[in-house]
């Protein structure tokens, strides 16, 4: 009975699992990527944001059902995929999921340098860059000293974000009123361009939830188990959709839609260009800031954890193995990471970043859906399944498909040459360690 209680002790409740996934998912994308998804696609970036949120609660479905089988394997999405379909399909798909986190890094510290140089008053173009480095390498010192983000504090950091964001919010509410932007509102409610603009928006703002993965990790740790872990990230993503909706109106309001451009620091940008005043500049600043700099901190610990699971599991060397469990730090994993943001920062605009990005994400939440139907097809009993299988993955599937089209042409290519290396890596390893063929066939 003692044993119990002091277990039910270590469990955290619903609101604060939550707070957790409204810490990952209102960070950096919100204030980094929702002037480039209006510039994109106009008011129907409100589309794009519903559309997203919709693929977003499907894939949480997914994932309630995958943790609650397999509670306590570590790798996350990668690990369902490797149990599932092997070293090969694993493979691939880890390590695109590991880029994508990896060039991550790079967009939210884009973000982060441009916020940083419009709170002190200096030019962004000059200064973003530099700025977005320190960031990453003073962010992996941090991660290497063994100064890790505690979960449970996600909730102060996030009602500060919030309460910033509901700031910016009250503000357009309140420009609403004047003579001066009722045509901006009336503007930006009837602009649009089309579906392949949606779907390019689309793009853009599937970056904005990609946090909400981090409560799969806390499945066994969540009171209520699989069910309260999705009442948790279901409630952590329907906040968010309606946070992301008012942020959009709110720039909406305040600015046309043609005034907008693929910049790294659109909040700011709309504050300044309606005539805020400078304590709110100097507020949603901060709270970009903040964001940011957390959302990269859990990039770099997401990434460089991926790669020792990988590791571990002998997909990659022992290089990555390297864990010092006491700071709680995979240590080569953390270099290499920053290593590859600082590089992927000068690989274009913050759109093209957070697209080569995308693209990993994507295949990774593709083959999700396939995760799910494999362990039903083998009647894998799980606490926890999904409502309306097969159809929510059959829709998660064809929406995946459709924002593939509206990648960039650079993060078309840059993906497909990454699946190609990947494919040549992965033979020429197992041809290194002669290892024996495995033939299937595929049909009767």
């Amino acid at each position: 009975m003692v044993a119990m209680k002091d277990e039910d002790r270590n469990k955290i409740g619903i609101p604060a699992a939550t707070a957790v996934g409204l810490g990952a998912i209102i960070g950096a994308g919100i204030y980094v990527l929702s002037g480039t998804a209006v510039a994109l696609a106009g008011a129907y970036a409100l589309v794009a944001f519903i559309i997203v949120g919709i693929l977003a609660i499907i894939i949480a479905l997914e994932l309630g059902e995958l943790g609650s089988m397999m509670p306590y394997v570590r790798g996350a999405s990668y690990s369902y995929t490797y149990k599932a379909f092997g070293s090969e399909l694993g493979f691939i798909t880890g390590m695109l999921r590991y880029m994508a986190l990896a060039t991550s890094i790079s967009a939210i510290a884009l973000g982060f340098g441009s916020y940083l140089s419009n709170l002190i008053g200096v030019q962004v173009a000059t200064y973003a860059i530099p700025f977005a480095i320190a960031l990453i390498i003073v962010l992996s010192i941090v991660n290497l000293l063994g100064v890790k983000k505690a979960a449970m504090t996600d909730l102060v950091l996030v009602t500060i974000k919030i309460g910033i964001l509901l700031l910016f919010v009250a503000f357009a509410l309140f420009i609403a009123f004047s003579k001066t932007h009722f045509m901006h509102i009336n503007t930006g409610l009837s602009s649009g361009i089309g579906a392949g603009s949606i779907f390019a928006a689309s793009v853009v703002v599937f970056f904005a939830y990609s946090g909400y993965q981090s409560i799969a990790s806390l499945t066994d740790r969540i009171k209520g188990g699989a069910k309260g872990y999705v009442r948790s990230i279901l409630s952590a993503v329907l906040i968010s959709i309606v946070i992301y909706i008012l942020v959009v109106m709110a720039l909406l309001i305040l600015l046309p839609p043609a005034s907008y451009k693929v910049s790294a620091d659109p909040l700011s940008y709309a504050l300044k260009s309606s005539g805020a005043p400078a304590w709110l500049h100097y507020a949603v600043d901060f709270g970009a800031l903040i964001a940011t700099a957390s959302a990269a901190i859990a990039m770099l610990l997401s990434s460089s954890r991926s790669l020792y699971q990988m590791s571990a599991d002998r997909l990659l060397p022992r290089f990555f193995m390297k864990y010092d469990r006491k700071k709680d730090a995979a240590q080569n994993g953390i270099i290499v990471s920053a290593l590859i943001g600082i590089a992927m920062l000068f690989s274009g605009n913050i759109y093209v970043i957070a697209s080569i990005a995308n693209f990993g994400l994507m295949f990774d939440y593709l083959i999700i859906n396939f995760d799910v139907i494999h362990f039903r097809r083998l009647g894998k009993k799980a606490p926890f399944r999904m409502p309306l299988y097969p159809y929510l993955p059959a829709v998660g599937m064809i929406l995946l498909i459709a924002f593939f089209t509206g990648l960039p042409k650079e993060a078309l290519v840059v993906g497909v040459i990454a699946v190609l290396a990947l494919l040549t890596i992965y033979y020429l390893a197992r041809e290194v360690e002669e290892k024996k063929v495995i033939r299937v066939k595929l049909f009767k």
